[in-house]
């Protein structure tokens, strides 16, 4: 790659006009006669034409040329196809068609999803889909891009490992975009939560796309803008679906859409474009609206301290947030049984000290698994994938062992905290770089030798090298968290010290943190001292402690300072909390957070799929009949997690795990339920992706989720012809027919099913759903109904059964 190619896309994002992409590359393929194949294969073997779509595009105005690359991974890729070859091709036939334009003109290499979820939430281990995005990044690069577009991503940790090999391939500035619907994406992250993510990653762009037009899109465009200092990006369909005889339209015609998306400079955007429906009409319609206008200048450095994220939560630590309790507990330190367990590769103590905290109102948890006979490189991925599953808040990685933290991270959907980097001989050197690269904040550690700094001088000293030492490796200080070093005063260690060194970090504009429990080692009356001294410590400028979340006065103080920080307006929190305090009583009252499970349908609830078959053991031992179990604590369970869902307090992954819990319910009442009655059959569903389509996650949800509420579901595939789909109805029996279609190009197939269905009149009833698919849609095609999510899905099925008796 051209390094000055590459300069100058990162010189044209800071200059005054805005940049114009592309518009959508799908819509042009269809209209020049694409039959039903794969958009990556009809590129391969019709290269004239994609060459004479981007020309199109070019003369309209564009700035960015996207190649045409969105399924070019080894996921989605014909068999029998390079994936390396492939992707180079296709940037050159884009740099060939911009050869001559007389103006700077970039070739964005394009990256989209890969159509699978990554551990812990799905079965793709993430080594695996970096080292998929890589393959496919490296073509990108050879072929000339001027920067890696990663675009339509709707799970962070996918959009995390797409960066994370762009980062490892090349050095080419990075964009990219995900997919929002109701003020989240699909498996639950804020348009904040994105961003903050990607920009600890460092990339160049945060945008979003699809799924919605300009107006929809309009409030996550400002959502991006208040929290990123990068620049922002905006790429609307030409307005919403719409179904018009049997074809699949996006409204907004040529001028409309221009006028509401130019809108989008004066918020603050610097780079549009457009998604689904639009065309050459729709890009230079915007290209005139946009000749002569910049963008305004806006203020920067949005960002105070770190952040940490997990795809639904996010934890801000500085001097603009409330004080962050990070929880201690998990270290075996002092802790036999939890020793024990390590050393025998068992969690069950350390899950459990996880919820207790969790409940206790920590904000993140550090994860320490070091003990003697204990492989830290092999333990520390494992309970960090079971934590992450298990928990929406952040980790706290903390490893001396480079190489435990090195496997540990690629588990982490989002932005995690490693614990720590001090001065220890190339310790920076080692660490720095993979915190970098996986975006992950990191604690900054005053040691340095043998001896303890005991002067804040010493360990400012200590601090300036490593900053500096971190600057030269290009980690940006947004990453980084100062420990101020709290130390036994009972050793004779002055504890103003401490607070020098946090009042030097606030100057610095630093984030910090401490040890809390070290301070009143060997003293009496711990917690009064460790109230105190935090007390202390906030005034002077500490941002986040470590320590036991579970002790009351630690929660005293942390929530007074809260108030007098100004953290809790009108001191709504603190009353709420307090009401019925009186002094030495630690009568707090506090919202449970439901996270420790103390029965079966608690363990459906919260997806602690540890544990449920040991709740449903001890019941059934003390004579639980099983039916019962089921009909009285499982199925209300996950009737209540579908409402959760549907009221947008759970997200995907925590239904996915529910869901995953019930099953193993099932699974272990089954033989009780078998030995007790001869059940009736269960009603069958096939479940089915259309011909043409190959992405299966939506169906592959609702068909966890049908399972759990009583429907025998048999998986018919991705890409199935109809004629399949109603033979393997017939074959076993089905009563519902249930087809996903994600692509607008192929939705209309779901028609022919509903076709051969009515035309041989089969008692099937056929119900569809989908990204475009809409309830006018459903009506049109004849389908029985349709289902705008899987917890809708399984309500549908419930009407079309009833429906039919």
């Amino acid at each position: 790659m051209d390094q000055v190619a590459a300069m100058t896309f990162r010189q044209a994002l800071v200059q005054e006009p805005p940049l114009l992409l592309d518009g959508a590359m799908g819509t042009m393929l269809q209209a020049s006669g694409m039959p039903d194949v794969s958009p990556e294969q009809f590129c391969m073997e019709n290269p004239d034409t994609v060459r004479d779509i981007h020309k199109m595009y070019l003369d309209a105005g564009a700035d960015i040329l996207t190649s045409c690359t969105f399924g070019g991974s080894i996921f989605k890729l014909p068999g029998n196809t390079d994936v390396f070859t492939f992707n180079k091709h296709m940037v050159e036939v884009a740099k060939d068609a911009c050869r001559n334009a007389g103006r700077p003109v970039f070739v964005a290499g394009n990256v989209g999803p890969c159509g699978r979820f990554v551990k812990p939430l799905g079965p793709l281990d993430p080594g695996e889909l970096i080292a998929a995005f890589a393959e496919q990044i490296r073509g990108l690069a050879a072929g000339g891009a001027d920067l890696i577009f990663i675009e339509t991503q709707f799970d962070l940790a996918e959009a995390r490992a797409a960066v994370i090999a762009a980062r490892r391939e090349c050095s080419l500035p990075v964009m990219v975009s995900m997919t929002f619907e109701h003020g989240v994406s699909l498996t639950g992250s804020t348009p904040a939560i994105f961003a903050e993510t990607m920009q600890n990653l460092g990339v160049d762009v945060v945008g979003t796309n699809c799924s919605l037009g300009p107006d929809q899109m309009a409030r996550t465009v400002r959502e991006l803008l208040e929290v990123c200092d990068c620049p922002v990006m905006a790429e609307p369909n030409a307005g919403l679906p719409e179904l018009r005889g049997n074809i699949t339209v996006f409204p907004l015609e040529a001028e409309e859409f221009a006028q509401k998306t130019a809108a989008f400079i004066d918020l603050g955007a610097r780079v549009l474009g457009g998604c689904c429906g639009t065309t050459p009409a729709h890009l230079s319609a915007l290209a005139n609206i946009l000749r002569g206008r910049s963008v305004p200048v806006r203020s920067t450095s949005r960002r105070s301290g770190i952040c940490l994220t997990t795809r639904s939560r996010l934890v801000r630590i500085g001097p603009d947030a409330p004080l962050t309790i990070i929880g201690e507990r998990i270290n075996p330190t002092g802790k036999k049984k939890l020793t024990q367990e390590f050393q025998e590769g068992r969690f069950d103590f350390a899950l459990h000290l996880a919820d207790q905290q969790v409940e206790a109102g920590a904000a993140v948890l550090d994860v320490n698994v070091g003990a003697p006979l204990v492989d830290e490189a092999r333990l520390l991925p494992e309970l960090t994938q079971l934590l992450a599953s298990r928990l929406t808040l952040p980790l706290s990685l903390d490893s001396p062992d480079v190489e435990a933290v090195k496997r540990a991270l690629p588990y982490c959907p989002g932005s995690f905290l490693v614990n720590s980097i001090s001065g220890e001989n190339h310790r920076m050197e080692r660490l720095g770089p993979l915190c970098r690269d996986y975006g992950a904040p990191f604690i900054l550690l005053p040691l340095q030798g043998s001896v303890l700094p005991v002067k804040a001088a010493e360990r400012i000293r200590i601090v300036e090298n490593l900053l500096l030492e971190a600057e030269s490796l290009g980690i940006h200080r947004a990453l980084i968290m100062v420990d101020i070093l709290a130390l036994a005063v009972s050793s004779g260690s002055d504890a103003s010290q401490c607070l020098e060194m946090a009042r030097w970090c606030r100057r610095q504009n630093l984030p910090t943190t401490l040890g809390l429990s070290n301070i009143s080692f060997g003293l009496p009356a711990r917690d009064l001292l460790n109230a105190t001294f935090l007390s202390m410590a906030v005034g002077s400028g500490l941002t986040s402690c470590i320590a036991d979340p579970s002790a009351v006065r630690l929660h005293e103080a942390a929530d007074a300072l809260s108030v007098l920080g100004n953290h809790d307006p009108r001191a709504e929190t603190f009353i709420a909390s307090y009401a019925e305090w009186k002094s030495s009583s630690g009568a707090v009252v506090r919202e449970s957070r439901g996270v420790a499970a103390k029965n079966a349908g608690e363990a459906v609830l919260t997806g602690d799929r540890e544990n449920v078959v040991s709740f449903l053991e001890i019941e059934m031992a003390g004579g639980s009949d099983p039916f019962a179990l089921v009909q009285e604590s499982l199925i209300p369970a996950i009737t209540e997690v579908g409402a959760r869902y549907e009221r947008r307090e759970y997200f995907l992954p925590q239904l996915i795990r529910s869901a995953e819990t019930m099953q193993m319910a099932f699974a272990y009442l089954k033989p009780f339920l078998a030995k007790l009655s001869d059940a009736e059959k269960r009603p069958v569903v096939v479940m089915a992706t259309v011909e043409g389509d190959i992405h299966d996650i939506g169906k592959n949800i609702v068909a966890l989720l049908l399972g759990n509420y009583g429907f025998e579901v048999v998986d018919a595939g991705k890409d199935v012809p109809a004629e399949t789909i109603v033979a393997c109805a017939v074959e076993h029996g089905a009563r519902i027919i249930g087809l996903s279609a994600l692509m607008t190009t192929t939705m209309v197939r779901m028609e022919d099913t509903v076709r051969l269905v009515r035309d041989r009149a089969l008692p099937i009833r056929v119900m569809v759903g989908g990204a475009a698919v809409t309830q006018a849609f459903a009506d049109v095609i004849g389908a029985d109904g349709y289902a705008a999510d899987a917890v809708g899905a399984v309500r549908v099925a419930k009407t079309l059964l009833q429906a039919a008796e």
